[in-house]
């Protein structure tokens, strides 16, 4: 055995030589440091704070924020995440607008703001029903706030509005009616079982305002339908929270909330999961000023029942006033109070809040009576991209009163909760307004409509530079009407423009379009870029740019919220396959 273990061994140092080639082998170097793990699909290379919300922000510690109202009470609102922007945006949730500089990185465009055009043929929905009488010759049918959805259900148009009241008025206040259309210009009004012939769907309250809100994230169907209507007459104005199935017959859900003012509203923002309560608060700052200012408290709860118990209007929840350069009314410049802010309504548009705030600009009501003119409210629009932060740079209406004394829309225009509903490349935006006839108010129902997230764009020859995004999909699309022509370049976060993604790889784009994929020689998606960080470049001459998304789909779907919804779209609320 000893002699077999010895030959065996003297093989082995025999193979040993000849596979090193001789006695003199080649030093074997040291093995090379393993490379860095490749990060995996779930392992991005820049991870996101923690804390962010969906779009890369991290709320401050003290959230609401405290605001002190006798020193802001007029300065309007300025966003803390436009001058200190989280290292990423995250670009995963909808469409990603233009209405202010949170996306942009560096440009030389030029923003530009675009308004909704009238419908021909308004108003929509008049006061034709004894039942929609308002005094001996005044007339109400219209959305005090209330509400005109799009139920993709059962593939309806919904309007709740307030209706005058005529014998079923209680102290002379309103009621709430419902109409419905299949194509948002031509409505009827049902024969309901509430009270009977009528379409009525609530009465016996002393109603104000009323926000009813199409609930599509709701599992329980009992409460798809939710109602914060604000009743109890003066001095004792609260929100009263209602719910149903069929947005017909409506139940109480809960006990009223504290004390508010009327013209109180209630929104939900679905990016953050929270139902915000938005009061007016008539702010009297000096002990001796004789006039007040128009303002809202703010609080939130992800909750609407224990939110609508604890709710009361309260300077401690102090949220804004108006803006340092709000516009004044043309013949009432006095110093009385204006302008300030009637109401505000939001509802959440693609990747953001969006507000609709009616700007009272004079005069008061004893002056309107005095001298025979309805008072100058105008629906201008704000954007908030957390909720409680609101952007306004631009202070022209975006729905404007007509100074004709015989228009529709005269005077003391008010936002429908739910506008806008989206209708092809198309926004449906509803809104109240008012006329005189014989002295008396004539109260209707218009309609105006906008392009597709055409609420800005960024304009004219040059280019724009993105921050460093963090994105979801495969397929970039824009929205943009290119008279000239628009070449898109993807770099990394550091500015390096990445192999196959260049601006001469670019597949040129022109035209008019709401919805045109975008796509490179070799490359038609974002595919191989998935995980990583990028900025994205715009290369304009001679046109509009209103958008950019990615998408799962080639359909280009953007994952966004789809504010009241619209034909077509998902019953979830959101724009997915």
């Amino acid at each position: 055995m000893k002699r077999f273990l010895e030959i065996i061994m003297s093989l082995a140092v025999l193979v040993m030589t000849a596979s090193c080639g001789g006695d003199d082998p080649t030093p074997v170097p040291d093995p090379e440091p393993a490379p860095s793990p490749i990060p995996s699909p779930e392992q991005p290379t820049d991870p996101i704070d923690p804390n962010a919300i969906y779009n890369g922000i991290v709320l401050p510690a003290q959230w609401p924020p405290q605001r002190n109202y006798s020193s802001e009470i007029r300065t309007g609102m300025n966003p803390f995440y436009l001058s200190s922007k989280p290292a990423i945006v995250r670009a995963e949730i909808g469409r990603q607008l233009f209405v202010d500089n949170f996306l942009i990185a560096t440009t030389n465009l030029t923003r530009k703001y675009h308004y909704p055009e009238y419908y021909a043929a308004n108003p929509v929905l008049i006061p034709d029903q004894a039942w929609e009488k308002q005094g001996a010759n005044g007339g109400f049918a219209a959305p005090f706030s209330d509400g005109v959805w799009y139920d993709e259900e059962d593939g309806k148009f919904k309007m709740w509005y307030m209706a005058g009241g005529g014998t079923y008025s209680t102290s002379g206040a309103g009621i709430t009616c419902y109409a419905e259309s299949t194509d948002g210009i031509n409505w009827t009004k049902p024969s309901l079982n509430v009270v009977s012939g009528t379409n009525i769907v609530r009465r016996g309250a002393i109603r104000d305002a009323s926000t009813v809100w199409l609930d599509k994230q709701e599992t329980n169907t009992s409460a798809r339908y939710k109602m914060f209507e604000v009743s109890g007459g003066a001095g004792k104005w609260a929100y009263h929270y209602l719910t149903s199935s069929d947005g017909k017959a409506w139940r109480d859900a809960s006990a009223p909330s504290g004390l508010v003012a009327d013209r109180s509203t209630v929104y939900k923002n679905p990016f953050r999961n929270v139902w915000v309560w938005s009061m007016r608060h008539n702010v009297r700052v000096n002990s001796g000023d004789p006039y007040t200012v128009r303002a809202r408290d703010y609080m939130e709860h992800t909750d609407p029942i224990a939110g609508n118990k604890s709710a009361k209007a309260d300077l401690k929840y102090f949220w804004f006033g108006p803006w340092p350069k709000e516009q004044k009314h043309p013949d009432y410049k006095n110093n009385d109070g204006s302008p300030g802010i009637y109401n505000q309504d939001a509802i959440p548009y693609e990747s953001i809040m969006l507000g609709l705030f009616s700007v009272w600009q004079g005069p008061e009501n004893d002056v309107c009576n005095k001298d025979g003119v309805i008072k100058r409210n105008q629906i201008m629009l704000g954007y908030s991209r957390d909720g409680y932060s609101w952007f306004r740079e631009d202070m022209n209406p975006f729905l404007a009163v007509d100074e004709n004394s015989a228009a529709w829309n005269n005077g003391n225009l008010q936002s429908a909760v739910g506008s806008p509903i989206i209708v092809g490349d198309k926004l449906y935006f509803y809104l109240s307004g008012r006329r005189l006839q014989n002295g008396a108010e004539i109260v209707t129902t218009g309609l105006a409509t906008l392009r597709r997230d055409g609420f800005a764009s960024m304009s004219g020859n040059g280019e724009l530079l993105t921050e460093a995004l963090r994105f979801k999909g495969e397929y970039l699309f824009v929205n943009a009407d290119v008279k000239g022509s628009l070449f898109v370049e993807i770099l990394d976060k550091d500015g390096k423009v990445i192999s196959g993604f260049s601006k001469d790889d670019c597949e040129k784009i022109t035209g008019d379009s709401t919805k045109q994929i975008v796509t490179w020689k070799n490359n038609k998606s974002l595919k191989s870029l998935a995980n990583t960080t990028i900025r994205i470049k715009f290369y304009l001459n001679d046109g509009d740019l209103y958008s950019f998304w990615i998408s799962d789909e080639t359909s280009g779907e953007s994952r966004g919220y789809t504010a009241g919804g619209g034909p077509s779209l998902s019953k979830s609320g959101q724009d997915v396959k």
